[in-house]
């Protein structure tokens, strides 16, 4: 489990995490035997859970019918996790809330005692649901989508589910498609859930982990039957997934877009010092140096704010090595580890700014000359953007 202290360099921690994930999904596919056969399909549909009906048996036979509540996030939210503490005062398992902060609470909005009834045993800190303004702070309306890759089939959930919550959603689709299946799903059915698919709606957990009132279940948004509104509506979309049925659409997602609030400021001008073009060097490497593998090269440039242009199908930093003693070759850029793009302002609210290149050089790395190139774009009084690039000195690795 990775915490705020174990990796203090954020970029170390993410090429341990990302060379983990793929040795493993390198063994997986190596050691892959069995083909996918059969048709591809998939089934889709809106569903409101603020107030979706949930038929579950009851205890001495029978059915009863419950609903899911408009979202909320308990007090345990605030709390954090073990490994990504919250601040002030907050603290997991609390299932009865804290007075100073509940009348913070009800200075956002005062709780209805239908809302607080059904969310229980949850004490509500935020009333997400049904707090509307500048606009919704929670999604009602959640997409719940099946696909099927011929016996692989994968539940896209949008939320994060907990290990028991998840076991107990696939188990529910795959009793529905082997038994009702008409042969068409065996015991070798391979269900898999994909979560955060297309929205996010926070966690969803079991009943008795919503009891708890731990991190997860205070962040199941809406009430305690969460994870028996996921089981039921999914158990529908396998129905008519074997079936052939088709399924009603429902309500589409609102679209937000242009409603968004941002706190970021946007990018006003870029500006640098007299006499000086983006793109120029600011700290060059020295002259005439030769690194070895393993050592870390640096150099800085005048920039300008990334977030002109986010080099989607380019690139920030480029190392380049000559060839023919007259072709500078891309060797590598900011995809690879190696090389690493820091960009930072001058000072609060100046206009100027700078972009530090940092090479550490692979042990990979072919001998010869290379240099450093920074590509970026500058945006004027005026608002528009002019791209620019510079280039370090040439420097020898051995």
């Amino acid at each position: 489990m990775e915490t705020p202290t174990s990796y203090p360099d954020e970029f170390e921690s993410t090429r341990i995490i990302g060379e983990r994930q793929c040795k493993k999904a390198v063994e997986l596919f190596d050691k892959a035997s069995e083909q996918l056969k059969g048709k591809v399909d998939y089934r889709h549909a809106y569903l409101n859970f603020s107030s979706l009906e949930v038929s579950l048996p009851k205890v001495g036979g029978g059915q009863e019918v419950v609903k899911t509540c408009p979202a909320a996030m308990g007090f345990s939210f605030a709390a954090g996790t073990p490994d990504g503490l919250g601040a002030f005062d907050f603290n997991q398992g609390d299932d009865k809330g804290n007075a100073f902060w509940r009348v913070v609470r009800n200075l956002i909005r005062t709780l209805s005692q239908e809302q607080v009834k059904c969310q229980l045993p949850k004490p509500i800190l935020l009333d997400t649901g049904e707090t509307k303004k500048p606009y919704d702070w929670a999604p009602s309306i959640l997409p719940v989508q099946i696909l099927q890759i011929g016996q692989l089939v994968i539940l896209s959930v949008p939320g994060e589910f907990t290990t028991m919550a998840g076991r107990r959603l696939r188990d529910a689709v795959k009793t529905v498609l082997t038994s009702k299946g008409h042969g068409k799903f065996d015991s070798n059915v391979h269900i898999v859930i994909a979560g955060l698919t297309n929205t996010y709606s926070q966690y969803v957990t079991t009943i008795e982990e919503y009891r708890v009132q731990r991190y997860e279940g205070a962040s199941t948004l809406y009430g305690p039957h969460t994870l028996d509104a996921y089981i039921q509506e999914f158990k529908k979309l396998a129905a008519a997934l074997i079936s052939g049925q088709a399924v009603e659409p429902g309500l589409p997602l609102p679209d937000l877009l242009d409603k968004q609030i941002s706190l970021l400021p946007p990018v006003v001008v870029d500006a640098t010092p007299f006499g000086v073009n983006f793109g120029d060097v600011k700290t060059d490497i020295p002259s005439n140096s030769t690194f070895k593998k393993g050592q870390l090269v640096t150099v800085t440039f005048w920039s300008a704010c990334p977030r002109n242009d986010l080099m989607t199908e380019g690139t920030f930093a480029l190392v380049e090595i000559l060839q023919n003693q007259n072709k500078w070759a891309p060797a590598y850029d900011d995809d690879d580890f190696s090389l690493r793009f820091k960009w930072s302002g001058l000072a609060t609210l100046s206009p100027e700014s700078f972009a530090t290149l940092e090479w550490r050089i692979p042990a990979s790395a072919v001998s010869g000359v290379y240099r450093i190139n920074h590509f970026g774009a500058s945006k004027s009084l005026l608002g528009s953007i002019s791209h620019f690039t510079g280039s370090s000195s040439a420097f020898v690795v051995a």
